[in-house]
């Protein structure tokens, strides 16, 4: 029901999002969806790729500060007002949205997020009949 994402601190410095970037087409893994958040002294590179296992192991092997975990990602139809509706339950029920990006894949959007309460919004993805992408339906997609 969650899929795994990388949170990869960078320097803000030229050069350090492109070395990054390298690492991952030289191992050959896609990067699904993205977003960079930043500070004064540094950036949250947050990532979702094809193999996100062995990209850790290559990026932390390469002397990057990289952590794993869990956000939920859930498929939208395509349409305004679907990402408000979808975030309300979240919200009626007492859950945090921590952070979230988005994307969209054969038409249909697909948004990633990390709340307060991982548990509780299992419980309302279910309730609500959201229908959850897995890591594998991500990595198969062309």
């Amino acid at each position: 029901m969650t899929v795994n994402q990388l949170s990869i601190f960078l320097e803000n410095r030229s050069g350090t999002l492109t070395k990054v970037l390298d690492i991952m087409k030289r191992t050959g893994i896609r990067i699904i969806a993205s977003t960079i958040a930043d500070t004064a002294q540094y950036g949250l590179f947050r990532v979702i790729c094809s193999n996100p296992r062995q990209a850790y192991l290559e990026l932390v092997n390469e002397g990057f500060a990289v952590a794993m975990s869990d956000v939920f990602a859930i498929e939208m139809e395509n349409r305004p007002g679907q990402t408000a509706d979808t975030v309300k339950c979240f919200s009626e029920a007492g859950i945090s949205i921590i952070y979230m990006y988005s994307f969209l894949k054969d038409g249909k959007g697909i948004l990633l997020f990390r709340t307060d309460d991982m548990e509780t919004a299992r419980e309302v993805i279910h309730r609500a009949g959201f229908k959850c992408v897995s890591e594998k339906d991500l990595a198969d997609w062309k």
